[in-house]
């Protein structure tokens, strides 16, 4: 049985990174005008060196939002 691909939702090249307790928020704009918002959280903490690295990484990066659907197989009795 093949899965569908990923198909992409949105291209959005990141504007503004704002760091948060426990990672960033990332927003920016897609070529459709649309305003985007992406939080990133961490489940280990961050040094203050590491936080400053990954900031500048992430402000200088874009991001491919993409989704696969839900498998619509139904489950035998």
């Amino acid at each position: 049985m093949s899965h569908p691909e990923y198909q992409p939702l949105a291209e959005i090249e990141v504007e503004a990174v704002r760091p948060e307790r426990q990672g960033f928020t990332l927003t920016g704009q897609g070529p459709d005008h649309a305003e985007y918002q992406l939080d990133l959280q961490f489940e280990m903490p961050l040094d203050q060196r590491t936080r400053s690295v990954l900031r500048e990484l992430l402000s200088h990066s874009g991001l491919t939002i993409s989704r696969r659907a839900p498998s619509s197989r139904v489950p035998s009795a």
